[in-house]
């Protein structure tokens, strides 16, 4: 039993109660604790990513219970994966909203980041069906808390509509375990992999149902056509630092239909035949559709961004549904991509409301922005990498999952919408980036009869509020990310590919989890076996 599995849900758990309970009138050192603990957070997530990468599967059993009847975290690749790519973006983000004066304009903002952190990181890492609603549970309550961070009447009422469309899904949830439970007698997952395959054709028609509502609440995280609708408005609302982090919260979604649909329901399972195949890619090609047309549609900076994520998440699922294991090397390639870039592109948007006159993100024409040179280069690798232009990852991760959709048979449809969608994309963002940085700011015209007005004393230049550099080290930062995603594809994709396959052989994970003779918690054979 490793007890490092745990250390990323405890520590930001009392990180957070730390904040509240000791530092709470100290901002300073509530930055300062909070960003020690994010950091600490990132080196045990390298440590977890590090140790799991040759095939390992790490095991924590809360009170030393031994599963189905304990409590149980599981590190193994792909949720490695996920916690190190989170802590990755957590850092940077943090810093944005230090350096941009984001985490002061409101209270206890440290203290729920650190639990918007540990439901996320608890939901990578959970072993339980029941605890990852538990930890939905958490990080809504916490995202809850950041979306309304500095009040105003139009955010409190995007996130109400935020907080009861996703307790709906919730309830679903509840309803899909208790349903699970009653079929099957356990809510672990390895468990239930074994306990549901063992299922006689004729009695499944309880567990069928069940995994559609199960779908359905994950697609309500992931933000899949039709229950898309919360997201546009409820990310362009949120503040800067709060949208970029959130990039991260639709992975969950996309996880657990990933752990869920490989583990418990995999493809072949006889009973959940032909259950998702059907409708999950339409879906997905939708939701990519509706994306890309809102990215072409939005009239302000915001909410392009938002509906970029909408895009991705379509992207993401199309790989996700052809549900092979290239499918799913290209989707966790495309899932580190996209968090990186959409998290980027929200920091940006929030750059620009901080120097444009008035704070308009709108394309309306406006005075040039302090260091607008440097926001714009910025902004146009963003938008590049996001479109699925070449040089940058996004190019490359929409190449691998045409390539994954090859052998389907609606590769035509597959390829003509992803085709069709990136033009589409690049005609939005370069429309909001030419309207945004280049177009043209006429000021008021001089009546002609008017007598000519003296010029007004120019501001001294101690006057205007310099810019401080932290919120552009941190763009900085997950630009530069992105760069390696694309210099390291070649390793990257070769390490997802062992995931894949890892997720794809579940018998080494079920052995673990359930402790039976023979369970493999060490090397592999470099292919996830």
């Amino acid at each position: 039993m490793s007890h490092w599995v745990i250390a990323p849900v405890i520590l930001p758990a009392m990180m957070a109660a730390f904040i509240v309970l000791v530092v709470r009138f100290h901002p300073l050192l509530q930055r300062v604790f909070s960003l020690a603990g994010t950091v600490a957070i990132l080196a045990v997530a390298a440590g977890l990513y590090w140790t799991t990468s040759d095939g390992t599967i790490l095991l924590y059993q809360l009170g030393n219970w031994a599963a189905p009847f304990g409590i149980v975290l599981v590190a193994d690749r792909l949720s490695a994966l996920f916690v190190l790519l989170t802590s990755v973006l957590a850092v940077p983000v943090l810093l944005y909203a230090i350096g941009s004066g984001w985490d002061m304009r409101g209270r206890h903002f440290h203290a729920l980041f650190q639990f918007q952190l540990m439901g996320i990181l608890g939901a990578f890492l959970t072993g339980d069906a029941f605890n990852l609603f538990v930890f939905f549970e958490v990080l809504l309550i916490a995202s809850y808390g950041l979306m309304i961070h500095s009040g105003g009447a139009r955010r409190f009422r995007v996130g109400v509509q935020y907080v009861v469309y996703n307790l709906l899904g919730s309830t679903l949830f509840l309803f899909a375990l208790g349903t699970i439970y009653a079929e099957t007698g356990t809510l672990n997952m390895a468990d239930l992999a074994q306990r549901i395959a063992a299922l006689p054709m004729d009695d499944s028609a309880g567990i069928r149902v069940a995994a559609v509502m199960l779908l359905m609440v994950f697609a309500v995280k992931a933000a899949i056509l039709p229950l898309h609708f919360w997201l546009p408005a409820a990310y362009a609302t949120s503040p800067g630092p709060v949208a970029a982090l959130f990039a991260v919260m639709t992975k969950v979604g996309a996880y657990s239909i990933i752990r869920f649909y490989t583990l418990i329901f995999p493809p072949d399972l006889a009973i959940t035949q032909g259950l998702f195949d059907t409708w999950l890619l339409p879906a997905a090609l939708l939701t990519l559709t509706l994306g890309m047309l809102g990215i072409l549609g939005a009239r302000r900076l915001d909410d392009l961004v938002a509906f970029a994520v909408v895009g991705s998440m379509g992207m993401l699922m199309i790989a996700i549904s052809v549900f092979t294991p290239a499918g799913i090397a290209a989707a966790l390639y495309y899932a580190v991509h996209s968090t990186l870039a959409t998290a980027a592109l929200f920091l940006l948007a929030d750059v620009v409301g901080e120097r444009r006159a008035g704070g308009s993100l709108g394309y309306d024409p406006a005075p040039p922005i302090p260091g607008s040179g440097l926001v714009a280069g910025l902004f146009f690798a963003a938008a590049i990498a996001m479109a699925g232009l070449p040089p940058l990852s996004g190019f490359v991760g929409k190449l691998l999952i045409l390539n994954a959709t090859m052998a389907d048979a609606r590769m035509a449809w597959v390829w003509a919408v992803i085709l069709s969608t990136s033009l589409i994309a690049v005609i939005g963002f370069s429309r909001a980036g030419s309207a945004i940085f280049w177009k043209a700011y006429a000021p008021e015209a001089t009546l002609p009869d008017a007598p000519p007005q003296p010029a007004e004393p120019a501001p001294p230049l101690d006057a205007a509020p310099r810019p401080t550099a932290l919120p552009m080290v941190a763009v900085g930062a997950l630009m530069a990310l992105l760069v390696a995603v694309t210099v390291f594809a070649g390793p990257l994709q070769r390490n997802f590919a062992a995931t894949a396959a890892q997720l794809f052989a579940p018998a080494p994970y079920i052995s673990v989890v359930l402790e039976t003779p023979g369970r493999t918690v060490g090397h592999d054979d470099g292919e996830g076996h």
